[in-house]
C-alpha cells in the first residue's frame, strides 16, 4: 500500500504559474475588426464572397525537436472537400489555402496570421495547430476566427480561438478536465492506493497541462507522488538518468504507479520511456502523443512505446462508430494511401466545428455574425470528439477523451471516448 499524501505542496508550488492565468489580451470584441460588411449577397466580408469562403491554417510542420503537425492540413482539407462536394455551406464552397509553418516560434507565428488576414485576406484560421503559437492576440484584436487544438494559454479567454476541445489551460476557479484520470482510473479498476508521477517540459504550455493533468488524476482518486517541470523542452536531454531517478524514487523512495509525460514530441517519449524500462519500470506510462502509427516504423520507438497508453481526444481510428468510418473515408478520397495520425484528425475535427458554425449563421456571413453565433449559446455533439460548448468552452475544457494502447506492435482501443464533468481548478 503506497502512503496517502496530498497534492498541496505540488499545487502550490505551481501557483505563480497558475496566477500568471491564461486569458490572450482581449483588446477585439466579437464584433470589432475587419468583417464589415454584409455577406448576404455579393459577400463584402473579409474572405467572402458569393460562392466561396476563404480559409488558411498556422501549423508546427517543421521544428528543431523534430516535433510536427503538418498532418492536421490533410485532415482539414479532407473534410473542407467533402463540404464541398455536397455544394458547400449555403451556398460557398471552401477555398483552402493550405496551412503556414511557425517553425515552433511565437514570432513567425504571429507573422503567418498576420500574412494570412492582412495579404491572404482570410475570414478564419482552419487549423491552427501549433504549441508556441504567437498570433492570438493579434487576431483577437481584429476579430478573426481560429480553430484547432487548444493546447496552451494563448486560447482561452478569448472570443476568437475555438480549440475543438475548449481551453486546456483553464484559470483557478474555472472548470478543468478530469477524463484523463477517470479514464485510467475505470481502466485500472480503481485509483485506491495508486499514485501518479507528472513529467512535463518547460515551456509554458507542458507546465499547465502538468497542472490541470495533475489534477484529473487526483480529482480520481490517484494519490500525486510529484511534479517535474526541469525538462528543457527545446530538444531531448543527453542523459535521461537524473529524470527517471526522481521519478523512480518519488513514492516513498520507490517508483509510482502510473508515469504520465505532458511532453510534446515523440523523441521526449521515445527516451524517457525508454531510460524508464531500462531502470527497471513496470508500471502504467501514458501520455497524449504517442498514437501515432508513424513511430511502428521505427523498432526502436516501437520497443519504447509498447504497452503505453495514449490518450487522444478524439475516437480512434480503430473505432466502430460510424463517424470514424466516415473520417476515413474523406481522408482516402483526398489524399490515397494517407497514414492517420493523431494531428490528422485534429485537423479534420477543427474543421468540422467550422462547418457546423458556418452552417449555423446562415447565408448572410460576416465574421461579426458568426462570433456571435458561436459565442451566443452554442453546442455541438459529435462521437467523433465528444461535445463543444461556447462561450463555455473558451474558459475550460470539453471534457471529453479516449484512451488507445500499443500492445504487440498495434494500437487498440482501451477506452472509447467518454465525457465527464469538469471540477474547478485549484
Amino acid at each position: 500500500m503506497v502512503r496517502r499524501r496530498t497534492a498541496a505542496f505540488v499545487v502550490a508550488a505551481l501557483a505563480p504559474v497558475l496566477a500568471a492565468g491564461c486569458a490572450a489580451p482581449q483588446q477585439g470584441a466579437a464584433g470589432g475588426g475587419t468583417g464589415g460588411g454584409a455577406g448576404g449577397g455579393g459577400g463584402s466580408a473579409a474572405g467572402v464572397t458569393g460562392t466561396t469562403i476563404r480559409v488558411g491554417g498556422v501549423l508546427t510542420k517543421t521544428s528543431a525537436s523534430g516535433y510536427s503537425t503538418k498532418d492536421a492540413e490533410i485532415g482539414a482539407k479532407a473534410r473542407f472537400e467533402r463540404a464541398n462536394a455536397e455544394g458547400g455551406v449555403h451556398g460557398r464552397k471552401i477555398e483552402f489555402l493550405g496551412a503556414e509553418d511557425d517553425g515552433q516560434d511565437a514570432a513567425k507565428g504571429d507573422a503567418a496570421a498576420k500574412k494570412l488576414v492582412q495579404k491572404d485576406r482570410v475570414f478564419a484560421l482552419v487549423p491552427v495547430h501549433a504549441p508556441n503559437f504567437g498570433g492570438a492576440a493579434f487576431l483577437e484584436q481584429q476579430g478573426v476566427p481560429w480553430f484547432g487544438w487548444a493546447t496552451g494559454p494563448q486560447w482561452c479567454g478569448t472570443k476568437t480561438g475555438f480549440g475543438y476541445n475548449g481551453c486546456l489551460a483553464p484559470k483557478r476557479g474555472a472548470g478543468s478536465q478530469t477524463w484523463w484520470g477517470r479514464q485510467m482510473a475505470e481502466l485500472l479498476g480503481g485509483a485506491e492506493g495508486k499514485s501518479v508521477y507528472v513529467q512535463t517540459s518547460d515551456s509554458s504550455g507542458s507546465k499547465y497541462g502538468g497542472t490541470t493533468i495533475s489534477q484529473s488524476f487526483t480529482a480520481a482518486g490517484f494519490e500525486l507522488a510529484g511534479v517535474n517541470s526541469g525538462l528543457p523542452g527545446a530538444a531531448p536531454p543527453p542523459d535521461w538518468l537524473p529524470y527517471v531517478n526522481k521519478i523512480m524514487t518519488s513514492d516513498d523512495g520507490g517508483p509510482p504507479d502510473v508515469v504520465v509525460s505532458v511532453i510534446a514530441g515523440t523523441k521526449f517519449n521515445v527516451g524517457l520511456y525508454a531510460a524508464l524500462k531500462r531502470a527497471g519500470y513496470q508500471g502504467v506510462l501514458t501520455d497524449a502523443t504517442s498514437y501515432d502509427a508513424a513511430i511502428l516504423k521505427d523498432p526502436a520507438s516501437a520497443r519504447a512505446l509498447e504497452g503505453v497508453i495514449a490518450a487522444p481526444m478524439f475516437e480512434p481510428f480503430e473505432s466502430t462508430a460510424p463517424e470514424i468510418a466516415l473520417l476515413k473515408q474523406d481522408v482516402e478520397k483526398a489524399a490515397p494511401g494517407q497514414q492517420l495520425t493523431q494531428h490528422l484528425a485534429i485537423g479534420y475535427w477543427a474543421a468540422d466545428i467550422f462547418l457546423d458554425l458556418l452552417d449555423k449563421t446562415g447565408k448572410d456571413l460576416t465574421r461579426e455574425r458568426f462570433l456571435a453565433t458561436a459565442n451566443g449559446s452554442y453546442t455541438y455533439e459529435n462521437p467523433g470528439f465528444g461535445r463543444i460548448r461556447y462561450p463555455r468552452d473558451h474558459n475550460e475544457p470539453n471534457g471529453c477523451g479516449a484512451l488507445v494502447k500499443l500492445e504487440k506492435g498495434a494500437f487498440q482501443v482501451a477506452k472509447n471516448m467518454k465525457c465527464f464533468d469538469n471540477v474547478p481548478l485549484k
